[in-house]
């Protein structure tokens, strides 16, 4: 039989196996009472920096269910930290950036050099998540897409409708090429990093993908996904997540990502036939299922494992990350009902 990592890669590989993988997006939160105590002692960013903290957080999922991959405990905004934009949590809630990037001086000044030690950290933390896990779980590291992160960047922070980005490629193209290019370069090296430190996949989060125009989502992201896909030095494979972007699968194909996850807005058999089956999926069960009760969600994850059986390669996940009001009990309900499913 194989083990859980062998499992997951199988997966991706698109080599069906008697059931399905299964890893949480966003797998520690306020939903698990190990984590609130821990974040009673730490705040979210000496977590995030501290690598025994982080590795500590990532494996506290899998103490308690049979997940078959962790993702590490990161932010997508370390890299415009080291770029030179701190960020920090908001008390009315959000993130707040230490300014707004909304002029060409203000991108010059963003320093993309020694990002592999100004995030070293990270690298500390996958490295002793790796040696905890050996080879029996596989390991996920992640990045937000440049797109995702130059909204947060140009707007200052958390907002409802990033429109500073979109002013800034349309009425000053070339600054925003240089923000993206250095985006672009700043990600392809921390990927390089991470996989150094021994994961077996990458996940790019394009968050904030669906602001985009159809016609605008080659130019605005996937472009500079691509090229992050190019850049890395080992062909570690790519999971994709764009959320509210279903009708833009085949472009998200063409960025060379092994696997595209997708949210509860389509059925996972229909994005299976919009792909061809030309690549493995992972997705879909909506992330507030898990705060109903454990029948509810063993419909509804039988539901999405009985679609998912035309397909040569998935993997089962949320259709986004886990929110802080999921239940425990819905979490064993969910593990159960994957681990236990048989294709045959």
């Amino acid at each position: 039989m194989p083990n859980s990592r062998e499992r997951f890669l199988n997966a991706i590989h698109q080599k069906k196996m008697d059931r399905p993988p299964l890893w949480l997006m966003r797998q520690a939160g306020r939903y698990l009472p190990e984590y609130r105590a821990l974040k009673s002692k730490h705040d979210f960013i000496t977590m995030v920096k501290t690598p025994e903290l982080a590795t500590e957080v990532t494996l506290q999922p899998l103490s308690r269910f049979k997940l078959d991959a962790a993702i590490i405990f990161s932010d997508i905004l370390v890299i415009p930290e080291a770029l030179g934009q701190n960020y920090s949590f908001r008390e009315t809630g959000g993130i707040a950036m230490d300014f707004a990037i909304d002029s060409m001086t203000k991108i010059d000044q963003l320093s993309s050099t020694a990002i592999p030690e100004k995030l070293s950290y990270v690298y500390d933390a996958l490295k002793m998540t790796r040696n905890h896990l050996g080879n029996e779980t596989a390991l996920i590291g992640f990045s937000g897409s440049p797109w995702t992160l130059a909204c947060y960047m140009t707007q200052g922070g958390s907002a409802k409708d990033f429109d500073k980005i979109k002013l800034l490629k349309n009425k000053a193209p070339e600054a925003f090429t240089l923000l993206m290019e250095k985006l672009t370069l700043s990600i392809t090296e921390y990927l390089n990093l991470q996989i150094d430190a021994g994961v077996d996949s990458i996940q790019i989060f394009d968050s904030w993908a669906s602001i985009c125009a159809p016609e605008e989502y080659e130019s605005s992201s996937l472009k500079w996904i691509k090229a992050i896909i190019e850049g890395l030095k080992k062909p570690v494979p790519v999971i994709l997540y764009a959320k509210g972007m279903h009708h833009c699968l085949p472009m998200q194909l063409a960025t060379g990502a092994k696997v595209l996850s997708v949210d509860w807005t389509i059925d996972i058999d229909k994005a299976g036939a919009l792909t061809a089956n030309q690549c493995a999926l992972q997705g879909n069960l909506d992330p507030l299922i898990l705060t109903t009760d454990p029948e509810k969600v063993i419909i509804e994850a039988q539901s999405i494992l009985e679609k998912s059986k035309s397909l040569d390669g998935y993997i089962f996940n949320l259709g986004h990350g886990m929110v802080p009001q999921a239940k425990i009990e819905c979490v064993e309900a969910l593990v159960e009902t994957v681990t236990s499913y048989n294709y045959g």
